[in-house]
């Protein structure tokens, strides 16, 4: 990842990178006309808390960490912050805490291990993780591939200077996230009358889970077939996060961040805006109700 160096002076150095590590920030808007993507953090809701307590800007970028595994070395003294999926943290092989400020000196090892619940964890750091911008933000989108690499073992990610806000609190007290089931409100549509009166009532009654094959681009979900009440496919348009798409085989797809921007599967409902950050902490396993 030569392409995350830079001459900061302060920067994390990738010593392991767990399952799946991205670069993320709120997300590059206004290109779905060119095939572009928002992208952004799965989880808003704890990615935002981070920056919250670090008293960066909105958009700073942060390492959205999925089913732990991260170690990184401080390179110069760093101010961080863990939130998202709690998992056990150390720091110089002593414990730390998650949504607490850390201040990290030259040479310190931060470790995550794996979440005991929920499923996407944020590392933050104060000043953001200044990667160069791709069309405006920092965000790595899987599906498409822009935005910068991958983080991989020996990479140094730059840290952007410190705000002139100082960090309010040293610790946020929130609710843990994730769980073994997560209810979604839904809105019916925008193609719920390519289905039948049964699977409308199936999707509210039913119970799906999370298998897997899910990732970034979306939840794939096993459980009771939602029949269609009209045969054929419909012309490619426009998906937005949250979109329950419905293939043949009649199991529905909830798309998350990297969704593509177009399909031409039928969307039964879509899932609340609100709602998404706890889509995002659904773990493999994780039982879905959907709620009208």
């Amino acid at each position: 990842m030569s392409a995350v160096t830079g001459g900061s002076a302060a920067a994390l150095e990738v010593l392991a990178t767990g399952p799946m590590t991205t670069v993320q920030d709120t997300g590059r808007f206004g290109h779905a006309s060119l095939g572009v993507g928002r992208s952004g953090a799965a989880d808003a809701d704890s990615y935002a808390l981070g920056n919250r307590l670090l008293a960066n800007p909105g958009g700073a970028a942060a390492l959205e960490v999925t089913f732990g595994g991260l170690r990184v070395r401080a390179r110069g003294a760093v101010t961080v912050t863990l939130t998202g999926a709690e998992a056990p943290v150390r720091v110089n092989g002593r414990g730390a805490a998650f949504n607490e400020v850390l201040h990290l000196p030259d040479g310190a090892e931060l470790s995550l291990g794996v979440p005991a619940r929920g499923l996407r964890s944020y590392l933050a750091v104060r000043g953001g993780v200044a990667v160069p911008p791709v069309l405006g933000s920092r965000s790595t989108d899987v599906l498409a591939g822009l935005g910068p690499d991958v983080p991989a073992v020996g990479d140094l990610l730059p840290v952007g200077p410190a705000p002139a806000a100082l960090p309010r609190v040293d610790h946020a007290p929130v609710a843990a996230v994730g769980g073994d089931t997560v209810d979604l409100r839904v809105v019916l549509g925008p193609r719920d009358d390519w289905f039948t009166e049964h699977a409308l009532t199936t999707l509210f009654s039913g119970e799906y889970e999370v298998t897997s094959r899910s990732d970034r681009v979306g939840a794939r979900l096993s459980g009771p077939v939602l029949e269609r009440s009209r045969e054929g496919e419909l012309p490619s348009e426009g998906m937005v996060p949250g979109s329950l798409q419905v293939p043949p085989g009649g199991e529905p797809v909830l798309f998350l961040a990297d969704h593509p921007v177009t399909g031409g599967y039928p969307v039964i409902a879509v899932v609340r805006s609100t709602d998404l950050p706890r889509a995002a902490q659904a773990r493999p396993g994780t039982r879905v109700r959907f709620v009208p």
